[in-house]
Order: C-alpha cells, then structure tokens, then sequence
C-alpha cells in the first residue's frame, strides 16, 4: 500500500506539469487552441507573431496579460484601431486568452540597435532624467526589455523600432488623459523630444 501511496505521489506532479506546459499561468488560456486561432494574425504580426513589416508590432515572447488586456481594449473600444477592432470583434473572451498564450509561448525574433541611438538613449532608458521627471524606463521594462508580465508591463526588447516610435509619440499626443499604465506612459511620452523618442526606439530595438 505504501508503494502504491508513493508512486502516485511521484507520479502526480508529472502530469500537472505536463498539463501545465500548455497552460498560460496569467491568463490560463491554452497555448494549443492559440496556435490554432492564430493563423489570420499572421497577415500582419507574422509567423509565430514575429512580424516582418516594421509598423506592426511583434508579438512573440510578448507578456500573456499585457496582449489579453490590448485585445481587451480593442474589442471595448478603449484602444482605437479600425483594423484591430474588425479583427478582435468575433473574439470570445476564451480566444482571446488563447490568443495570448500562443503568443506569449513564441521565441521572439532579436533586433539591432544603432549606433547613434545608444548615447541620447540609454541614461534615459536605464536611469531616466530627475531634473525633467522622467523616470529609467528600465524601471517598469527590465533592463533586457523583458518588461514585467505579472504587472503588465510590455516587452520593449527587440520590439520594431518603427512601431515604438510611433506608439511613443502616440502616447505623447493623449497626455493627460487615459488611466492606469496608459497614463503612466503619456505623462513619460509627454517629456521627450522627437530626437528622444527616435533614439529611444532604436535602442531598445537592440535590447535582448
């Protein structure tokens, strides 16, 4: 009996990992079912959501809980995007985990930084600028970019540089409005420069 009583106990945790392995811990969708939604995304975001048109973001090694709470959005309304909003409109709630999963479980494609970029941004990325109010973006993104997936908080590195470039400036043009980490990033946004904004996207392009 005892042997019976030990086997199951080493044998139990096996298959809670093997169930695990498929299971997004943040959202709790199913990186499987993800895949199998996925295949329309990949007209703009690319296969395994490492997209090749530097205007569309990449989406692969993306935080599960930041990608389901976008999705959110722009199914609600709350983020703007035609396109999005007709894609994200037959969505359930459980796709939209899926979604999220599939993609957050993708090695993401690296990028390169330039040359130029690396002295106007990288004391602002890593320690910020306390005479503007402008705090080290390493300090929600992580040094490598990770960002923080638990908080939300986006992968920045190896995103397109294209694309942050323009999500910055977007940012920048609705400060003092929006809530939560939306505010958080217009006010940030709202304190650089174009010259800033170009060098900050390039140098976290390289970041890996």
């Amino acid at each position: 009996m005892k042997r019976v009583l030990l086997a199951a106990l080493l044998c139990a945790p096996l298959s809670v990992w093997a169930e695990s392995t498929n299971t997004d811990p943040f959202t709790e969708g199913s990186v499987e079912a993800g895949a199998a939604k996925a295949a329309v995304c990949a007209a703009c975001h690319g296969q395994g959501g490492n997209s090749s048109n530097p205007q569309w973001p990449k989406l692969a090694g993306q935080g599960s809980r930041y990608i389901y709470e976008q999705l959110q959005q722009f199914k609600s309304g709350a983020r703007v995007n035609a396109l999005m909003a007709g894609q994200v409109a037959a969505l359930s709630d459980e796709d939209m985990r899926n979604l999220a999963a599939y993609f957050a479980a993708q090695p993401a494609s690296p990028g390169v930084a330039s040359e130029a970029a690396v002295p106007v941004a990288e004391g602002l990325y890593r320690g910020g600028d306390s005479a503007r109010g402008i705090p080290a973006c390493s300090g929600c993104h992580t040094p490598n970019g990770a960002g923080v997936e638990a908080s939300a908080y986006p992968r920045v590195g190896g995103q397109h540089a294209v694309y942050v470039a323009s999500r910055l400036k977007a940012y920048r043009d609705a400060a003092g409005t929006g809530e939560g980490n939306f505010a958080i990033m217009a006010g940030v946004a709202s304190k650089l420069t174009d010259a800033e904004i170009e060098a900050l996207a390039s140098y976290v392009n390289g970041l890996q």
